[in-house]
């Protein structure tokens, strides 16, 4: 597999271990049928003014289920 051999050498094991996070972020999004573009979007664009001791909220399965909650009370 070509992407598992470029992966090989990601330059300094800083840039390793963030490639990892967002990796599995990809990953779990997709697990959880969550289309990891817009989670990524949305949470980007949060995360500087998301209060901190929310944080778990920004992590994909919270994120999910804080949506459903949401789209569920709008339609009420």
């Amino acid at each position: 597999m070509l992407g598992r051999k470029n992966w090989l050498f990601a330059g300094i094991e800083a840039a390793a271990h963030r490639t990892a996070i967002l990796c599995s972020l990809v990953q779990t999004c997709k697990h959880l049928q969550i289309n990891p573009f817009v989670y990524l979007r949305d949470v980007i664009e949060r995360v500087s003014t998301h209060p901190a001791r929310r944080v778990l909220e920004l992590t994909p399965r919270e994120w999910k289920r804080v949506r459903q909650n949401s789209r569920t009370q709008a339609a009420v």
